[in-house]
């Protein structure tokens, strides 16, 4: 069940009405919301919810026990237990074939030819984001850094809560669960800036990131029919595709959540604003980053070791992250670049700021900021075509197009799948969105909105809602699907 679906558009307001009418009992509430979600989970594939049931069960008892135990030997093997459970399915579900293949591709290198197959094995909707949060609740716990839940079904219902469990926020159990513990009360204001949030974020993804995407396909699964200025519009096209999709559908788990009382954290805080490549990961993806910092980086010893050692564990986040995006070296040399270039950074973090202060270009210039921004989303795009590209061949094969400047005759209408007046609604779309960030970031723009007359909201809201009906693209469900889905 998608967030842009007609399914979702009649399932999401009978769940809003009936939770608001049990919102005065805690635990009735809370039942309905877990069987609410195992539903909306259920409707991919429901024998996948076992996965989810078993590493709540899993992750509920081993808590507990986490809970009364003092000795350190067996804490750290009910620890283990929980790694080995949740790891185990991620591992083997996500991961099983890459690690065959590239065993076998290892051997080729010196000309032996292994003959192993690999398994028909389906990729579970969501696994790598409620993975990582219910492992956050065992690992906290290890760390004596938040105590155990005695209430199972508020603890089912944080690892399985519908709105963000297929593609995040990754939330931690100290922010999210003690929520399940509360009583909500109607607020209108709160229902209204919720249904804001969604509407902004369904524009996000069917008007903008979906409209896109069809250039974007277009592009990158033809390599061999395309020149250089078309991957170079492909690549941009999919960094807004990438960033609405992705953020759309953030906006949109944090939109639902606040219309039921709950508050999920902050995704993403205007990412292609960064001025460096650290910068950018301070407000891409925000929950994994962060999980990433506190569950890898710092247990790896995070810069208290040594500088050599700091510049290490950098680059193996990243490096952990490209392979947690997916299996295949596509992913593997994404997380590598970022990796790479954050430890340039830090590097000669002391060198750039002499040498820029010589030039008086400084990010507190506006000539200084523009120039830090163009040259960090010319390198996240750069990254991004490993990302998005088909296999690794695929895309040394657009770089090198790239970098050949070679201009091909574009047209448009049957070159790369939409027409000339979609193509610049397109561009326009992408440039509204940029300038609504940039002012909402110094004002509030849902809060100016509701100062003024009704009939500006109104017509505002109207105005929108024509504009989602005539841009918007409507596919199958594939066509639709959002981009983390798959991760």
């Amino acid at each position: 069940m998608l967030f842009n679906s007609l399914d979702f558009a009649i399932f999401l307001p009978i769940v809003f009405v009936i939770y608001w009418s049990l919102a005065k009992n805690v635990r009735l509430r809370n039942l309905f919301i877990l069987a609410a979600s195992y539903y909306f989970y259920g409707s991919w594939n429901w024998k996948f919810l076992s996965l989810i049931i078993i590493s709540s069960i899993v992750d509920y008892y081993i808590g507990q026990k986490l809970g009364k135990e003092e000795s350190p030997k067996k804490r750290k093997l009910l620890l283990y237990g929980s790694l080995l459970v949740n790891l185990g399915f991620l591992v083997y579900f996500k991961y099983f074939n890459f690690f065959i293949e590239s065993f076998v591709d290892a051997f080729s290198l010196f000309g032996t030819q292994l003959n192993i197959e690999t398994l028909n094995i389906i990729l579970p909707v969501g696994i790598s984001f409620y993975t990582f949060q219910t492992l956050s609740y065992t690992i906290d716990i290890y760390k004596k850094k938040f105590q155990p839940t005695n209430d199972i079904i508020a603890f089912f219902t944080f690892v399985a809560f519908f709105p963000q469990l297929v593609a995040g926020p990754i939330e931690r159990a100290s922010h999210l669960l003690p929520q399940f513990s509360k009583k909500y009360t109607f607020n209108y204001a709160q229902v209204k800036s919720g249904i804001l949030l969604i509407l902004w974020g369904l524009f996000k993804k069917m008007v903008i990131a979906d409209r896109l995407a069809i250039v974007v396909n277009e592009t990158f699964n033809n390599v061999d029919s395309y020149m250089g200025v078309e991957f170079i519009i492909g690549t941009i096209f999919f960094a807004f595709q990438i960033y609405c999709d992705f953020s759309g559908y953030s906006d949109i788990a944090i939109g639902i959540s606040r219309t039921m009382g709950f508050d999920l954290m902050k995704n993403f805080e205007r990412p292609y604003f960064s001025k460096s490549i650290t910068e950018f990961w301070r407000r891409w993806h925000i929950s994994l980053s962060t999980w990433f910092r506190d569950y890898v980086y710092i247990p790896l010893g995070g810069s208290r070791k040594g500088e050599y050692r700091t510049y290490f564990n950098l680059f193996m986040v990243f490096f952990i992250s490209g392979i947690w995006h997916g299996a295949a070296m596509t992913f593997v040399i994404w997380g590598a670049i970022h990796g790479i270039i954050i430890v340039l950074e830090k590097v000669t973090s002391k060198q750039r700021k002499r040498f820029f202060e010589s030039i008086k270009l400084t990010k507190k210039s506006i000539i200084g900021k523009l120039f830090f921004i163009t040259i960090t989303f010319t390198i996240v795009c750069f990254a991004w075509i490993f990302f998005r590209a088909n296999s690794a061949k695929d895309s040394w094969i657009i770089i090198e197009k790239i970098f050949s400047f070679q201009m091909g005759d574009i047209n448009i209408a049957s070159d790369l799948g939409i027409n000339a007046v979609e193509f610049y609604a397109s561009f326009i779309f992408i440039i509204l969105m940029l300038g609504f960030e940039w002012f909402h970031y110094r004002i509030n723009m849902a809060t100016k909105l509701a100062r003024q007359h009704f009939t500006v909201r109104w017509g505002f809201y109207i105005a929108a809602a024509v504009v989602m009906i005539i841009f918007g693209v409507y596919g199958s469900f594939k066509e639709s699907e959002f981009i983390y889905f798959q991760f």
